[in-house]
């Protein structure tokens, strides 16, 4: 991977920033998106060497106009691209108002489609590229306070795997990469209590990066991490009334958190 240049979105968030320091350390050539330019700068400022900072919001068409431009305008293409851009929910789905639904659906899911749409023809000039999809355990199991987030997710999860297929005769790797809970700024202090109480591990950005910079090297289709998220993830796909068992057992405290 030394080398090669990977386009990474949400840099400046909590996962972005540990995802970068990793590439930075293999030797890649970064694209750092996001929509606060100086904390882009102060992340760009630690690494040993020197990338490309674009500030730009992708859940508008000026802001993937602005990524594409970028990227037309180096003297290679992209070699990875790498959807880590999203924003969170804890929240009872009756208590949310429609423009809070429609920004989780349109950053996480939509914004994801359209900016990988636009660059995609960058991505098949390259001899081999990959496209990683970053979603989460709530992509393959819906969890109360999360629905709209996992809604966001599943569709994530989909079009992967859809996107994958149609590619299978082409030069690009589409691949699908679920952490499970992380403590970033994206949980809030509700959240983080409600998982300790729960015994939910949350890992810290650093290790879900490490994960992904060795998922990048694989080509694998996906990898889910942590356990016993990626056991709960395959069962629930094939006996969901197992896993939905386990879940109202929980629902009391869960709701507890959510209304506090």
């Amino acid at each position: 991977m030394n080398g090669k240049t990977v386009l990474l979105t949400g840099a400046s968030g909590g996962i972005g920033r540990a995802i970068a320091t990793q590439l930075d350390s293999a030797g890649m050539s970064l694209i750092l998106v996001g929509r606060n330019l100086e904390k882009l700068e102060q992340l760009n400022g630690l690494f040993s060497h020197t990338h490309i900072v674009v500030q730009a919001d992708i859940s508008n068409e000026l802001g993937r106009v602005s990524v594409l431009e970028h990227c037309q305008a180096l003297n290679k293409s992209i070699d990875v691209l790498i959807n880590n851009a999203g924003v969170g929910q804890f929240d009872l789905f009756e208590t949310m108002n429609d423009e809070a639904i429609s920004r989780i659906i349109h950053t996480n899911l939509l914004s994801t489609i359209l900016l990988t749409h636009s660059l995609l023809p960058l991505l098949k000039t390259q001899d081999r590229a990959q496209i990683i999809n970053i979603g989460s355990t709530f992509g393959s199991i819906g969890y109360p306070g999360y629905s709209v987030y996992s809604a966001s997710k599943f569709g994530i999860r989909g079009f992967t795997e859809a996107l994958r297929r149609e590619l299978m005769d082409s030069n690009i790797s589409v691949q699908y990469f679920a952490p499970r809970a992380t403590k970033t700024s994206i949980n809030s202090s509700n959240v983080e209590a409600m998982n300790k109480e729960l015994g939910v591990t949350m890992d810290g950005p650093q290790q879900v990066a490490k994960a992904l910079l060795a998922f990048i090297q694989t080509y694998d289709r996906q990898k889910f991490v942590g356990w016993p998220e990626t056991v709960f993830a395959r069962i629930n796909g094939v006996l969901p009334g197992l896993v939905e068992r386990a879940i109202v057992k929980q629902l009391p405290r869960i709701k507890y958190y959510l209304t506090k």
